[in-house]
């Protein structure tokens, strides 16, 4: 393993975009960085694959208009010419059925949802996404919310299967709060009624790319297969990082990694700050991603709110980036997320995939295996936190009480949703908190890092 240099300020621990992003702050600050990723690759979830001679992400990924963070990064990063906004369209396949669900003129053509309560989902939906203040409704739960103010019809029809197919057994817990921060990120990408989202010529591998470079020219140490096996402390503070048997030391440690992989190394020695860690609970998901010789539809984005399917969406992705950039391949994910006491998270890749294609054939009874050129699995148990009922009450603070380290993790997010630009988000927050300036970073409607910090 690479040593690390003497005089490291900072040592940050995931090398995922959220370990990326403060290292690019503290180092664009003059902080000496070294970034230690446990596996391979750099990056996290925006790894990508080569398919059709392009780049692909594991897990689909697209930006929103609104998101200042990761537009402002992207221009600093002098890839601004590489990023390009297109208009996408949605669908919803309940009872059987595929219903467009762009505009007030489909919401009015969606039968399963009666009249008087069309007008309820719109007033609802106005109320979450533009009026109600998230922090009134942490011990509400979304979906007795929704069956009373967006009418029964809609949540029967909609509300219901959508939150069960994402949330699983915690479907009840989640959170009005979760709810408005989702509203408010998708309705903020809207232009004119159309939704219009983001991509990188070449995929996220763009991104990450150029971040990666611009590290290595401030001379950030990025040292990867080096997992921590143990955190020294005296007294109230580190004194280093036992990795692959060589001890690591800096004046201070930032944890960006999933939180169930950090609170076992602190049970001995910080055993509240431990519990509280492992508090925060992870849902894992997968994307099954076909490779095909036609579509299967023109909309990009499906919400399957039907119970009995292994799948809550398809995002058909050649949809928004033409066919063409993959030798002509047409390409769609079948994504789910998953708790980790369900059975589709014990299952065999072939069992999955198997499963996934045979309830396709189900929406769409004109697909048929023929028309597969390949099938690829993409897993994580790590995708997003578990927010349930007053999750706020469970996120550690940035600054721990262990002297010289701090924590920038997924739940750090909430109640905003996942994204790249939650996740830069987070990272300037950590930053501020270590005393670095971060204030020229803009922010703009993001819920994330709005708590701990």
């Amino acid at each position: 393993m690479e040593a690390l240099r003497e005089d490291t300020d900072l040592v940050i621990v995931g090398g995922g975009i959220t370990g990326l992003a403060s290292a690019y702050l503290a180092a664009k600050a003059g902080k000496k960085v070294a970034v230690l990723e446990a596996g391979e690759r750099f990056g996290g979830l925006l790894n990508t694959f080569e398919i059709g001679g392009n780049k692909l992400e594991f897990y689909y990924h697209h930006f929103f208009m609104h998101d200042a963070e990761l537009n402002w990064l992207i221009k600093d990063l002098g890839i601004a010419d590489q990023l390009f906004f297109k208009k996408t369209s949605m669908g919803v396949y309940t009872e059987g059925k595929i219903y467009d669900f762009n505009s007030p003129k489909d919401l009015l053509k969606f039968k399963p949802i009666s009249w008087v309560d069309k007008f309820k989902f719109g007033l609802s939906t106005i109320f979450l996404g533009k009026v109600a203040q998230w922090e009134k409704y942490e011990g509400v739960s979304a979906m007795e919310w929704l069956r009373k103010w967006a009418g029964k019809s809609t949540a029967k029809s909609l509300w219901e299967p959508l939150l069960k197919v994402k949330f699983g057994p915690f479907a009840n817990q989640v959170p009005l709060a979760w709810m408005v921060g989702r509203m408010r990120q998708r309705m903020g990408s809207r232009k004119g009624g159309d939704e219009r989202l983001g991509y990188l010529t070449g995929s996220l591998d763009t991104l990450l790319q150029a971040l990666l470079k611009a590290l290595a020219d401030m001379n950030v140490q990025l040292i990867n297969n080096a997992r921590v096996d143990e955190i020294i402390t005296e007294g109230n503070k580190i004194q280093s990082l036992k990795v692959q048997g060589a001890h690591i030391s800096a004046k201070d440690y930032l944890m960006t990694l999933p939180s169930n992989y950090l609170y076992p190394m602190l049970a001995k020695g910080f055993p509240a700050l431990s519990q509280q860690i492992s508090r925060v609970q992870y849902f894992g998901a997968m994307c099954v991603i076909l490779e095909m010789t036609k579509p299967l539809s023109e909309i990009y984005w499906l919400n399957i709110a039907s119970e009995g399917f292994p799948f809550g969406g398809v995002i058909e992705h050649t949809n928004f980036i033409p066919a063409s950039e993959y030798a002509g391949s047409h390409i769609a994910y079948l994504s789910r997320y998953f708790a980790h006491e369900e059975a589709i998270a014990t299952m065999t890749e072939e069992e999955i995939k198997k499963d996934m294609v045979s309830k396709l054939k189900v929406i769409y009874p004109a697909f048929s295996e023929a028309d597969l050129k390949n099938i690829h699995l993409f897993k994580t148990m790590t995708a997003a936190t578990v927010c349930d009922m007053n999750f706020s009450n469970k996120i550690p603070n940035c600054k721990t009480e262990i002297e010289n380290m701090y924590l920038a993790s997924m739940s750090h997010v909430y109640p905003d949703e996942r994204s790249t630009n939650n996740s830069i988000r987070v990272a300037a927050e950590a930053c501020r908190v270590m005393g670095i300036e971060t204030d020229y970073v803009p922010a703009n409607q993001s819920l994330a890092g709005k708590i701990g910090f």
